[in-house]
């Protein structure tokens, strides 16, 4: 026989056992009413009254603006009361009375086309006084079967649509009408496929042997080997520029490079400043009125003179203009040189000194 001790052992463990259940019991309740304000929280009755009761069962959920707030408690036939003659009596938490009216209305909705239906409260337009325990709340209405048979009616008609559209488009594929038809039926075409998919095939391979420039391109290590070189040089180039060697490497490293060119813009800008204030004879020219007038008769005359000298006028005129003038010239000036070239040649023909004695 098992002694005292192991028997209170085992009723402690089925004690312990018991009282877990009871608290995971009381925590799934506590979790169930927490949309209610808790088990313990204060609730009030509301009432509604609907032309039928559409598919509304005990215990289901009672929401304002798709939250819920509380539950259905009792449903029952209240005939006296036709045409709504379905009352539905209803427990919400006493924290939402502020946000009920007496004006509020109440819906019966379905959770989709086969879900459970539930009581909707919508005060989104409601601005009577906050209804009190036992108030009743207006309806607008709840879905009959015959509502929602529409509904999935329409759905059905969509669905039966897209079939048909499928069902036209496998039809025209099956009998090759269209590009993907033809794709689909023409053995020609399949052919190609199948001719293009070989030369893939190989050229590929030839590639892969190292055939052709790509292939040697992907295969010759040759190209690697140069282009590491490239590579090489230009680190080596950038070393140097970064070091300061060379005309650009100076040019990015000295300092003089860039003192002459500061000093050389700093020149430029006061000469355009001396020219903008009117100095020097560029500044003149630029500023001097009195002077570009000067330059103007200047030109001016020059043309009037270059005009008369194409026209044959004055000696410089008939210089250019009269051919005779010129052989004449041309011809003194031959006999100017003959003349000298005798002198050298035999003064004393030219120079003789003659004494009188007187």
């Amino acid at each position: 026989m098992p002694s005292r001790k192991e028997i209170q052992w085992s009723q402690l463990k089925v004690g312990a056992l018991v009282l877990a259940a009871l608290a995971i019991l009381t925590a799934i309740i506590f979790l169930m009413t927490a949309s209610t304000g808790g088990l313990f929280a204060r609730k009030i009755v509301l009432r509604c009254y609907f032309p039928n009761a559409g598919g509304l069962k005990n215990g289901a959920v009672v929401s304002l603006e798709g939250v819920t707030i509380g539950n259905v408690t009792r449903m029952r036939v209240v005939p006296s009361r036709n045409p709504d003659p379905v009352e539905v009596t209803m427990q919400v938490g006493e924290k939402y009375v502020y946000d009920l009216h007496t004006d509020s209305l109440a819906s019966i909705e379905a959770a989709g086309v086969l879900g459970d239906s539930y009581l909707d409260i919508d005060s989104t337009h409601a601005v009577g006084p906050p209804v009190a325990n036992g108030a009743e709340l207006q309806q607008s209405g709840s879905p009959t079967i015959q509502s929602v048979i529409n509904t999935s009616q329409v759905s059905i008609q969509e669905v039966n649509v897209l079939v048909h559209k499928i069902e036209t488009l496998i039809d025209t594929l099956n009998h090759g009408h269209g590009t993907a038809g033809e794709f689909l039926n023409d053995p020609a075409l399949a052919k190609k496929i199948v001719s293009i998919a070989d030369n893939l095939q190989t050229v590929t391979g030839a590639i892969a042997q190292g055939k052709g420039t790509v292939g040697e391109l992907l295969n010759d290590n040759t190209l690697y080997t140069k282009l590491n070189a490239a590579v090489d040089h230009l680190n080596a180039i950038s070393a140097d520029l970064d070091a300061g060697k060379g005309t650009v490497g100076k040019l990015l490293k000295d300092e003089t490079l860039y003192n002459n060119l500061s000093a050389a813009a700093a020149n430029a800008n006061q000469l355009t400043a001396q020219i903008n204030s009117g100095k020097g004879s560029l500044g003149k020219l630029v500023k001097d009125p009195e002077f570009a007038k000067k330059l103007d008769e200047t030109l001016t005359n020059l043309d009037e003179i270059t005009k008369g000298i194409n026209a044959g006028e004055g000696t410089a005129g008939a210089l250019v203009k009269n051919r005779s003038l010129y052989d004449h010239l041309d011809q003194t000036a031959d006999q100017a040189q003959q003349l000298i070239k005798g002198m050298r040649e035999n003064p004393k023909k030219y120079l003789v000194i003659q004494l009188k004695l007187f």
